[in-house]
């Protein structure tokens, strides 16, 4: 990956739907050979996909928690299909696993806060394998998501 890479990054990390020529121009290539590259980089695998970032309050999901889940030590090797579950949930928009005392942090969205415990009461809990299940509330959101460094 050189700096023209780079650069295409940038750009499209800000601006998804640029052109081509569009992003040729800002990043001072042709158009074929900015192109080449942008496909280069979407069937490596650093372009992962394009997608449109909404706004969760303005459809409705004014809640959102970050939790912590354990898993129960005898339940270890059924992991994946704990994974599978979680990961199911359309209210879960991140799962990542962590060191430390839990074995994964959430990204969660809901209506409200009573949505937000129903959630993790009835549905999340429930999953076979979970153990213990801790939320902290955002109050704010002050960067959203962005960019990665390039």
């Amino acid at each position: 990956m050189d700096a023209y890479d780079r650069n295409i990054l940038k750009w499209l990390q800000g601006d998804g739907r640029m052109s081509n020529v569009e992003l040729a121009e800002r990043i001072h290539l042709s158009a074929p050979q900015t192109l080449r590259r942008v496909r280069t980089l979407e069937e490596s695998g650093v372009i992962r996909r394009y997608a449109a970032l909404v706004a969760p309050a303005a459809v409705g999901l004014e809640v959102t928690a970050f939790v912590s889940l354990s898993l129960d030590r005898e339940q270890f090797r059924n992991v994946r299909e704990v994974e599978r579950n979680v990961i199911a949930f359309p209210e879960v928009i991140e799962c990542h696993i962590i060191s430390g005392d839990s074995d994964y942090l959430l990204k969660v969205v809901a209506a409200s806060l009573k949505s937000l415990s129903v959630f993790l009461t009835d549905r999340l809990m429930q999953v076979p394998g979970v153990a213990g299940v801790r939320s902290m509330i955002c109050m704010e959101e002050v960067k959203p998501q962005s960019s990665l460094p390039t």
